[in-house]
């Protein structure tokens, strides 16, 4: 069991000088959101005493996550007192042990004993806007949440000393899943943003309505930072949340509806590499689960197998389509709230953003909270998107004030020297990401080295020039790269953002067994990561872990390296699909499209045209397929740079492609008309 204490510290006397229903309407609201908070994480309100609330985890139902779940909402409650009023702080004190429940005909667990006053003691001792647990609490709980020494204390009523550990931040999933190995910073001036999204969540799944949350800002910012401690929030709640996440691909200018087809993946649990049988199996499957009405699923079945490539389609009705695509996370949301987080929003195709407006409007009666994170570019690409619907809002992640940016270095590297510090956050202009690479490539150059719990210099930094720019300083550190790793990210970044280690042998000739010495230098170095979450159909996946060094390092490739990059990535992604799997057609063809048009002087160049020819025209029939006419139009378009060669035959696809667009609105004949210009 866990038992929790919570105080206002100086309440009592800023009370003094408060009216007395000024007072009584703060602690309403105090007490409310202290219940409200403690309910969400699993644990129960024992009492209010005064200004203080006790709450204990382990009875009356014990979870064996139970003491992570109440460093978690201690971390929550302190956190957020001085959003309530920034003129009050509070302390929390926590013990995990046993102790003597009686359970009251409410169900409720009463608590009495040694356990209780000693978590009362050890808040007492709490600074003010800190959480101090006991030995018992931090090693139930360190998998997830990082701890401080607080060193030994001598309790009031208590004859032995008490080794206390202070809470400082939750670091992964429950149990510790997901949880970063490298450097993560502590997150910093974004709380109120944070506190906005938890707030719009909980206003979708109380309110049973659907809600999109669109989260805008630069490279860098953090944006995927923001939601990865959403992540964690959702996570550590009691209640079930159904968690889905889809990136868009910036590969191809946006495979359609890659994203949601990686949600649906994710909820099948359906690998990206998952053999068409076992993918279907897979996908049926979920479907019993979640949909019971046998005509229900007979309709909704096929049209999401063709949108993970396991079913060839007809001609796309794209309102038949969504509609069949909705009932699954419809039928999700009846059971539990479902959240959606769509990454990189700027590189999303047509019909996905179609898809996110039609889900907010018809399924509006439905927990299912959208969360996307986008660059301001998208905006010019689709002004005024989603503004126009009722359950939408808007976030704008502002560069970090100089305080908040000085706080993040101290917590990312202690005891670094104040001439460092004082220029990394001169050039950094609030940018998170600036700081954070500039010291990786400190670490990188073995500049400075940990002892103990702080950074120390190690070398000349007085005649480092930290690079100006974001791009210039990720440059530096692919510069500082051994040959045999820097050549493995280049080929990494024509791959993708992420890749398979057979995708990666395949282009850059490695073999498997002699990539591991060199992937893990750049897992060290923290270029690359690893796909964790066992959710993900990219788990076991290597990935950037940030795009900006994808996209700088492809850009220092040669064009004549590019063409033998691109030209073996799409081989061995069409070696790797079988030819009926058309979900991925439309990247190949971009890959073909890519190599001819980084050489088109070339001997091939007539070949390269032909295959990225018909590549073109399967992804045009597939985004056509999908209803997706944007798509297919502009995959006809891309025909006009690869124009068919003059002792090509009109495909049989080329064919067909009128036969499929003919019954389409006028919208897609737009993108038949292109077609036939093109070819």
């Amino acid at each position: 069991m866990s038992v929790l204490f919570v105080d206002l510290v100086g309440f009592t006397s800023a009370s003094e000088a408060r009216d007395a229903e000024d007072t009584r309407e703060f602690l309403t609201r105090y007490f409310d959101f202290a219940r409200t908070t403690i309910e969400r994480y699993g644990g129960t309100v024992e009492k209010f005493i005064g200004d203080a609330v006790m709450a204990l985890w382990g009875a009356p139902v014990a979870r064996e996550d139970d003491a992570e779940r109440a460093v978690r909402a201690a971390l929550e409650l302190v956190g957020a007192v001085s959003g309530l009023d920034p003129g009050l702080r509070a302390r929390a004190g926590l013990l995990t042990g046993e102790a003597a429940v009686s359970v009251g005909p409410q169900g409720q667990g009463m608590v009495a004993g040694d356990l209780v006053n000693t978590a009362s003691r050890i808040q007492s001792v709490a600074e003010p806007g800190t959480v101090l647990v006991g030995e018992s609490t931090k090693h139930a709980s360190e998998a997830a949440v990082a701890y401080d020494y607080a060193g030994e204390h001598t309790l009031k009523g208590k004859t032995a000393t008490l080794h206390l550990w202070r809470a400082m931040r939750v670091v992964g999933n429950i149990g510790g899943a997901m949880r970063s190995t490298g450097l993560e910073a502590p997150f910093v001036g974004r709380d109120r943003e944070l506190r906005l999204v938890k707030e719009l969540f909980h206003g979708s799944a109380d309110e049973q309505r659907a809600q999109l949350a669109l989260v805008t800002g630069i490279a860098g910012i953090g944006k995927s930072r923001l939601a990865w401690e959403f992540e964690k929030y959702v996570d550590g709640l009691a209640g079930e949340v159904f968690w889905h996440r889809g990136r868009c691909l910036s590969y191809g200018e946006g495979v359609a509806y890659w994203a949601l087809a990686e949600m649906v993946r994710m909820r099948c649990g359906i690998a990206e590499d998952e053999a068409p049988v076992t993918a279907r199996a897979k996908l049926r499957t979920t479907l019993e689960d979640y949909l019971p009405d046998a005509d229900e699923r007979a309709r909704v079945e096929p049209r999401l197998a063709h949108l993970l490539g396991l079913e060839e389609g007809a001609a796309g009705d794209q309102e038949n389509l969504f509609s069949a695509w909705r009932v699954l996370f419809e039928r999700l949301a009846e059971r539990s709230p479902t959240v959606l987080l769509f990454e990189d929003l700027q590189w999303a195709d047509t019909g996905l953003l179609d898809f996110i407006e039609y889900l907010l409007d018809w399924s509006r009666g439905h927990p299912v909270f959208v969360l996307a994170l986008a660059r301001p570019e998208f905006a010019e690409r689709r002004p005024g998107w989603g503004s126009s619907k009722r359950s939408f809002s808007s976030l704008y992640l502002e560069p970090l004030s100089a305080a908040a940016m000085a706080d993040l270095l101290s917590g990312l590297v202690p005891g670094l020297a104040d001439d460092l510090r004082g220029r990394i956050l001169a050039r950094a202009e609030g940018v998170p990401l600036y700081a954070v690479e500039t010291v990786r490539m400190l670490l990188d150059r073995r500049l400075l080295t940990r002892e103990g719990n702080v950074y120390l210099t190690s070398g000349d930094v007085d005649s480092l020039e930290v690079p100006e720019t974001l791009h210039a300083l990720v440059a530096a550190r692919l510069d500082a790269l051994p040959f045999e790793e820097r050549r493995l990210v280049e080929c990494g970044a024509v791959l993708g953002k992420t890749f398979t280690r057979a995708g990666l042998s395949a282009v850059s000739d490695v073999p498997e067994a002699k990539l591991e010495p060199l992937l893990a230098g750049l897992l060290g170095k923290e270029i690359l990561a690893v796909q964790a979450d066992t959710r993900s159909p990219e788990r076991g996946q290597y990935s950037f872990l940030q795009d900006i060094v994808k996209r700088v390092a492809y850009e220092t490739i040669s064009k004549r390296e590019r063409k033998a990059k691109h030209l073996a990535a799409a081989q061995f992604l069409a070696s790797a699909w079988s030819s009926e799997e058309d979900e991925i057609v439309e990247v190949v063809a971009a890959h073909y499209l890519d190599a001819y048009t980084s050489a088109p002087d070339d001997d091939d160049a007539l070949e390269l045209k032909a295959q990225a020819f018909r590549m073109l025209v399967r992804a045009a029939e597939r985004a056509a397929s999908l209803g997706a006419s944007v798509e297919a139009q502009r995959a006809f378009e891309g025909l006009r740079a690869v124009r068919r060669p003059a002792h090509a035959r009109r495909t049989a696809g080329a064919r067909r492609h009128g036969r499929v667009h003919r019954g389409q609105r006028r919208r897609s004949r737009s993108a038949l008309r292109a077609g036939d210009r093109a070819v």
